[in-house]
């Protein structure tokens, strides 16, 4: 079920003071202005949605007549969201800049091919709409020298959302979840739907683990949240030294 919470581009003026309320209590309150700047200038729609398991956002491009429309998962620590939210903000900047002109072309047998979904346009999108919040006022400065460091490696962006996902999982209220990946070899969790696995070897990028109930294998990613039924040792965080700030325009 979907909260019925979305923000509509109609009487910007009118609604500032509702869709302020709405961003302080997701983001960070450093970045509000410059998201709900964004909205307001673009007829796009967020709506706030409940817990999905296979996506933490995603971005619908306009079609039959409805306005373009964000949704990011409820569930996110503040910087979390911000991150997923500018994510598919990127997504509306590249379809607003490549495919709606080319859809609305005469001359269909000149179309140009779709950009990647994170392509180089979209990378590009991304960066220029992270750079106004990239400072400490607005992350804290681990998650942002996950973010810069992305920026000066964005051809590893799996490796980049892996190390991200662990930074971030840091600032989640206490759920009871761990990550696959820190629960000890043999140790049992259970998923939220009840089922109780036991934790085996890495096979490639991903572990093997068995059903307890009737043996069978299956694979999982180690960065999936479960609920561990095993004491876990105490995990030592790694400290990381800060990069020099990331400017504008560096390294195009």
């Amino acid at each position: 079920m979907e909260l019925k919470q979305q923000i509509r581009t109609r009487r910007p003026a009118a609604l500032r003071p509702l869709t302020t309320d709405i961003f302080r209590s997701y983001i960070p309150d450093q970045s509000v202005e410059y998201i709900l700047q964004w909205f307001l200038e673009h007829k796009v729609r967020l709506r706030i949605s409940s817990n999905r398991l296979s996506k933490s956002g995603d971005y619908r491009p306009s079609r039959q007549h409805l306005p373009p429309r964000i949704s990011v998962n409820n569930n996110l620590n503040p910087y979390d969201f911000l991150i997923t939210l500018v994510h598919e903000m990127a997504h509306h900047d590249v379809w607003r800049a490549y495919v709606m002109p080319n859809q609305l072309s005469f001359f269909r047998s000149r179309r140009q091919a779709h950009p990647k979904p994170h392509g180089q346009e979209w990378q590009h999108h991304f960066r220029q709409l992270m750079i106004p919040l990239m400072n400490t006022s607005v992350f804290p400065p681990d998650v942002l020298y996950m973010v810069e460091n992305y920026f000066r490696n964005s051809n590893v962006s799996t490796k980049f959302g892996q190390h991200l996902s662990r930074v971030l999982k840091k600032y989640d209220k206490p759920d009871g979840k761990e990550f696959v990946e820190n629960l000890p070899f043999d140790a049992l969790f259970r998923l939220p739907d009840g089922r109780i696995f036991r934790k085996k070897e890495k096979l490639r990028k991903r572990f093997r683990c068995i059903l307890v109930n009737n043996n069978r294998v299956y694979l999982f990613s180690p960065l999936a949240l479960v609920f561990c039924l095993t004491p876990l040792p105490h995990l030592q965080l790694t400290v990381l030294t800060p990069l020099p700030p990331l400017l504008e325009g560096e390294g195009e």
